[in-house]
């Protein structure tokens, strides 16, 4: 399995978490179960591959990160979303942007360019053109200010 693939399994989690209400330890525990990840798998080709402890630790690392920063990661969306009540954007792109916030931050070996990229991706292919280009400039916006201290 790939980085990416993780990501965008960590990406699903991130957003099952924020719908249910459940905590990042309960939806990890269900959601990566083998049954049900096996159940998954003939929905979705990110799923067809078990992920190594390696991309396992990965993953549970920016749900429980994304979760635990929420309030932070929150505020970041909201101070980049310039015109946008945070309410209108869609909770998929929020956890895209949380996500690729969180990875620049705190995921030591993901540069802060690559977190931005990969969420770009992401957004393009679960959002609409014109919300992926939201995001795109959301996160060009938070990058610019942030990434001083970039680790790439």
């Amino acid at each position: 399995m790939t980085r990416s693939n993780a990501r965008e399994i960590a990406l699903h989690l991130i957003y099952a978490q924020q719908c249910s209400g459940q905590s990042a330890d309960e939806v990890l525990r269900s959601r990566l179960d083998e049954g049900y990840y096996a159940c998954l798998s003939q929905e979705s080709e990110v799923y067809a591959e078990q992920p190594s402890p390696k991309q396992r630790a990965y993953i549970t690392d920016v749900v429980k990160g994304v979760s635990e920063k929420q309030e932070e990661l929150s505020g970041y969306v909201a101070e980049f979303s310039i015109g946008w009540s945070v309410r209108r954007i869609s909770r998929l792109a929020r956890a895209i942007m949380e996500l690729a916030m969180y990875e620049a931050l705190y995921v030591p070996d993901v540069p802060f360019n690559a977190a931005i990229h990969e969420a770009v991706v992401l957004a393009r292919k679960y959002e609409e053109d014109e919300t992926a280009s939201f995001v795109n400039g959301v996160l060009g916006s938070f990058s610019r200010k942030y990434a001083e201290g970039d680790r790439s």
